[in-house]
């Protein structure tokens, strides 16, 4: 099993920052790509940002140049760093992890969501 728990979701004011952290724990081998996905009240489940092992990133038009996706190999951790969020930002956001096992060479495991609130 793979554990993720996710951390830094709250409430802030448009303009504002959070981060979001998230740690992996549990029985793998390694873990290939990372990324947060987020789905917002009433919508379908998007992603957001990704990262490979080799540091590799992609991010969503709709977050290009306010998000910031970052790993840490070593410590099973990512972190996503969001600056001038927007009333649109306010979403549950969830941690995946694409895992090595000894049973799946991809497994995905997810976490169980942290919630962003902006404020107009």
């Amino acid at each position: 099993q793979v554990q993720l728990a996710e951390s830094g979701g709250g409430l802030v004011q448009a303009g504002g920052s959070l981060r979001l952290s998230c740690a992996a724990s549990g029985s793998f081998f390694r873990i290939n790509a990372m990324a947060w996905y987020r789905r917002a009240p009433g919508k379908q489940r998007e992603l957001v940002a990704t990262i490979t092992s080799g540091g590799s990133t992609n991010y969503a038009d709709s977050v290009k140049g306010r998000f910031t996706i970052s790993r840490d190999v070593a410590k099973n951790t990512v972190d996503l760093q969001m600056n001038s969020l927007k009333p649109e930002d306010t979403a549950d956001y969830y941690c995946n992890a694409r895992c090595a096992t000894e049973l799946n060479p991809g497994y995905d495991a997810w976490g169980q969501g942290t919630r962003v609130t902006v404020s107009s």
